[in-house]
């Protein structure tokens, strides 16, 4: 093992940080297999690729959850679906507090404000909903805006472009071969298309999912490679929260060595991409994790709660950045 370990260090510190290729679906599973008394060492090569291929500055993004409850879809992480015992219940967000959400997100120094729905993907009734929120945010506050509404057709696809959304995420949530067993009433294939609708269309593409679900690390190494071949702008990543009532409600916290691990592990594949903390850092990784995290590879992050589950408060997130001398992305440049 600590042959190997070398070796896939090696590897990395040529491929990816001299040349910017990211590592292949074999590779990262060699990384994935490295041994805890090497993880301090993994993680410094994560972090000399990400400054050396993005840069310093890290993407601050605040969400809000415009439709809460109610999927009739059956993702089992997920308290929003209807087919659970879940305690989250259906509610819709208004105009006025979508844009307070809004500006508070950009007084956080966040540069990104992502509109989420529990929807398995949009009606008329909550297009024309988004489309009014986009067009109040955008006379109140200076911000991009992205939306998160599940499976598109192509005229939605073309109309959240009309109206000028600025990224679009639909995470692909884990490996291809493993996706049946936390979904089955969509497919990944459908999701795939959506995604690649998107990205046709010109809006950026951010795309993800959660680790700790009770894959393999094989699968993980899949998942890593299903990624790299979307090249997604950004890819945000979860950590499973057990939420009670889900058919995951019993699963393990995923241990903060192995968390870190994926951590650069994806980042080792995805030398280029926006790589951002997402749910499930906090009960996973705790304050130690969240520096490690940013020190191994991350360079974006999403502050203030998430949709169902208590996040860091922004200013935690903001003084640990601010620490370590690294810049909040500024409205309109790119990484």
């Amino acid at each position: 093992m600590t042959q190997v370990s070398t070796d896939i260090l090696a590897v990395a510190r040529e491929q990816v940080l001299a040349e910017g290729t990211g590592l292949s679906r074999e590779q990262v599973l060699d990384v994935l297999h490295l041994p805890d008394d090497r993880l301090e060492e993994l993680l410094a090569v994560a972090h000399e690729v990400r400054m050396t291929w993005c840069g310093p500055e890290v993407e601050v993004e605040g969400i809000v959850s415009l439709k809460t409850g109610g999927c009739p879809e059956d993702c089992h992480f997920c308290s929003q679906s209807g087919l659970f015992e879940s305690p989250v219940r259906a509610a819709r967000l208004d105009i006025p507090s979508l844009v307070e959400a809004a500006k508070q997100t950009a007084k956080s120094g966040a540069t990104e404000f992502c509109i989420v729905a529990a929807v398995r993907g949009p009606d008329d009734r909550l297009l024309a909903q988004v489309a009014a929120g986009i067009e109040a945010i955008r006379n109140e506050v200076e911000i991009d805006i992205a939306c998160s509404l599940g499976m598109l057709t192509q005229d939605q696809v073309d109309q959240l472009a009309g109206m000028g959304v600025h990224r679009y995420n639909h995470n692909l949530e884990t490996a291809r071969s493993y996706f049946p067993n936390v979904v089955t009433t969509h497919t990944w294939e459908e999701r795939w298309g959506t995604l690649r609708m998107v990205r046709d269309a010109g809006m950026e593409v951010c795309c993800g999912g959660i680790l700790g679900m009770g894959e393999s690390l094989e699968q993980r190494a899949e998942f890593a490679a299903d990624l790299a071949s979307l090249e997604p702008d950004e890819v945000p990543l979860n950590f499973l929260n057990p939420r009670p009532g889900t058919p995951f409600g019993d699963l393990e916290v995923l241990p903060a060595s192995e968390a870190l691990r994926a951590v650069a592990a994806f980042r080792l594949a995805l030398p280029k991409t926006i790589l951002r903390f997402a749910g499930g850092r906090e009960i996973t990784l705790g304050d130690l994790g969240a520096r490690k995290g940013i020190l191994g590879g991350i360079n974006a992050v999403i502050v203030g709660n998430y949709l169902t589950t208590l996040g860091r408060p922004a200013e935690q997130d903001l003084d640990l950045l601010d620490t370590l001398s690294m810049p909040i992305k500024a409205l309109g440049s790119t990484i």
